[in-house]
């Protein structure tokens, strides 16, 4: 797929979906789906490897979340893999600062690439696990927004998400259809870290795939205890 291409298709696919295409924004998109394509052939950062699924399953799904984020200053995504949500979003809003984590170092290392070759400023990809940076007084309760996409049950991703978001800031977890017992079951532990569902907006990706957008408030401060180490939010949620 040239350049051209990319750009008509890139540019319908985000009319389909409502969302702002920005033209001059298209070139470094097609350079991170060239680069992560690259990469994959060495390391498996993505399964989506035809470039019309590529731009819609993770271009045009990372952009859903555009309008929640575009007043924040400072944006945390855990769980980045291949920089989504992260990433489309650092482009399209190249004044926030971004921090990227993700527990596996090869997908860093992939995305230290990315944020080079696309000359990304005031971003960062770093190889840890959400509970141990929640630790550090740097990051822990200072992000306007931390994302998450796809990554584990809404309770245990509560509880790595919200430690990070200041009070008056969003949790953003976007999520695939049939959430109702898994929002059920998180009211509490979302309630204990401190935060509120505030809206959950469904969205059908090209009549392809749905995609649930649920937007946490955090309206107290977590306890210090949160996140529990050892991988205990995911071996045991709160309940």
């Amino acid at each position: 797929m040239n350049l051209q291409q990319f750009q008509e298709i890139f540019q319908q696919e985000c009319h389909k979906n409502k969302i702002e295409y920005q033209s001059t924004k298209a070139e470094k998109f097609y350079q991170y789906m060239n680069l992560i394509l690259e990469w994959n052939q060495k390391i498996n950062v993505t399964a989506i490897k035809d470039e019309k699924e590529f731009i819609i399953k993770h271009f045009v799904d990372s952009l859903t979340i555009h309008s929640f984020v575009a007043q924040a200053n400072r944006i945390l995504d855990i769980g980045t893999g291949a920089g989504f949500p992260g990433i489309p979003l650092k482009i399209y809003n190249p004044e926030i600062d971004f921090t990227l984590i993700d527990s596996v170092n090869k997908k860093i290392t992939v995305l230290q690439d990315v944020i080079q070759k696309l000359e990304l400023k005031e971003i960062e990809a770093v190889h840890i696990r959400a509970e141990e940076l929640a630790q550090d007084l740097h990051y822990r309760e200072k992000f306007d927004v931390v994302t998450t996409r796809a990554v584990s049950n809404l309770a245990t991703i509560s509880e790595y998400m919200l430690p990070f978001v200041k009070i008056g800031g969003k949790a953003i977890c976007m999520k695939g259809p049939n959430i109702e017992q898994e929002l059920d079951e998180a009211k509490k532990a979302i309630g204990l870290l401190g935060g509120k569902i505030e809206e959950v907006k469904k969205i059908e990706i090209n009549h392809e795939f749905e995609r649930n957008i649920i937007i946490i408030k955090k309206v107290n401060q977590t306890d210090k205890k949160y996140p529990r180490g050892q991988g205990k939010p995911a071996k045991d949620p709160i309940k």
